[in-house]
């Protein structure tokens, strides 16, 4: 049952161009904000992940060109000496300060097959245009361009096998714009690599976090890859793809929000009668109310704040999606009182993570651009490996990871 990761030769910046080739992830902002952050910067990486800013505005980026693009930047960016591959194997720590918190994460090759067979696990569905759109920029550019974000189960040695790393100078160590740390050191010593390698064989699962999307993607062309070659021998380095594995207890999850259109013809009045009969409805006032607690929300409504503490029998604990603040709200006010049956197409609902704060909820809802909102309490990391390990899949927009890993501090290329 054993987890397989192997260390790879990272391709990355040399340390003074660190700051101006990382980028965000090409997923957390669309090709106009891309193009903007991107400006009179040659460097960064956002001219291979999000090779349309390179053409006018308007370009799909679905276009063959467009991946024809990235890769022609990859290239450049080698011939440059903006990105460098280590001649030597290794895995690396990346590790991440925000609000005075630092997590501390492994950088290594994960296993395709381990993907395959279920070993990484998933809590969430992808959807199959999102997935071909990111196996055909894997594909083109023969590598893992962005890391995708898994969670392991806290292990001493490797806590120690860290803390001993880090004691050394890092090789990056800069914020980015957001106000991020980021902080990352080489993993060179060869005892220390062959422990993790045995370390991480005595798993029995690896979760992912965050990247789904990117992780089958990745796993798919790895697979792809296999299957194509008639002289395949299972040691290749397309057999493997580049994950960020961060101990689960050190991870933080934070709520992921939720903004209606209209009440489905309900008056505030009758919309809140219609709650009462599965929460008790408390009255908050002006001031910002946030959830409390498990199966307690907060909703916004006419300019004022209420709790909502779902009553007992309304969701089921032993349950690990009928548990879920996120199943509860769903389905005992999205579905039974507002008719909103389906969060992945329904237009009459929108999703705001709870980075924006609640703040933002208010003026979405003041401005009379939606006319409610409801704050959830955050899932636990519990919840989601319990959800993981169960096989089941945990409603859309349930979970929101940050910070985000910056992308191209690391590249693996698959051969």
């Amino acid at each position: 049952m054993a987890i397989i990761i192997k260390p790879f030769k990272g391709v990355r910046p040399p340390k003074q161009y660190v700051k101006e080739v990382a980028s965000r992830p090409y997923d957390v902002l669309n090709s106009e904000e891309a193009r903007k952050e991107a400006e009179g910067n040659e460097k960064s990486l956002y001219r291979i992940i999000k090779p349309e800013i390179d053409f006018p505005i308007g370009k799909d980026e679905h276009d063959a060109d467009v991946y024809e693009k990235a890769v022609e930047n990859f290239q450049l960016f080698q011939d440059n000496g903006w990105l460098v591959q280590d001649d030597k194997e290794m895995y690396y720590v990346y590790a991440q300060t925000m609000n005075g918190k630092t997590q501390y994460g492994l950088v290594v090759g994960a296993y395709v097959e381990d993907y395959m067979s279920g070993k990484i696990k998933k809590h969430e569905l992808t959807r199959r245009d999102k997935e071909e759109d990111r196996m055909k920029h894997v594909r083109v550019n023969d590598a893992n361009i962005e890391p995708v974000f898994f969670a392991y189960p806290d292990n001493d040695e490797i806590d120690v096998i860290v803390a001993r790393t880090i004691k050394q100078i890092p090789e990056y160590d800069f914020v980015s714009v957001d106000g991020v740390g980021h902080h990352f050191w080489l993993i060179s010593n060869d005892a220390d690599i062959k422990r993790i390698t045995e370390v991480f064989a005595t798993f029995l699962a690896l979760y992912i976090a965050d990247g789904h999307h990117r992780s089958a993607a990745a796993a798919l062309v790895g697979a792809e890859k296999a299957k194509n070659n008639p002289n395949h021998r299972g040691d290749e380095e397309y057999n493997y793809f580049m994950a960020v594995c961060f101990p689960e207890s050190q991870l933080t999850i934070i709520d992921y929000n939720r903004v209606v259109t209209d009440l489905n013809g309900l008056t505030p009045e009758e919309f809140l009668n219609k709650i009462r009969k599965n929460f008790v409805v408390e009255e908050k006032g002006t001031e910002i109310y946030r959830p409390e607690k498990l199966h307690n929300f907060s909703l916004y409504l006419g300019g004022k704040w209420y709790s909502l503490t779902a009553n007992p029998g309304t969701y089921n604990d032993n349950d690990p999606i009928g548990v879920l603040d996120v199943t509860i709200s769903s389905n005992l006010i999205l579905n039974d009182i507002l008719g909103i049956k389906d969060l992945r197409s329904d237009k009459r609902v929108d999703f705001v993570g709870g980075i924006r704060g609640l703040g933002e909820l208010k003026k979405r809802v003041d401005s009379g651009e939606m006319a409610a909102a409801l704050a959830l309490y955050p899932v636990s990391m519990k919840q989601l490996m319990d959800i993981a390990d169960t096989g089941n899949i945990m409603p859309p927009k349930t979970t929101w990871f940050e910070p985000k890993l910056r992308s191209g501090l690391v590249i693996h290329k698959l051969s």
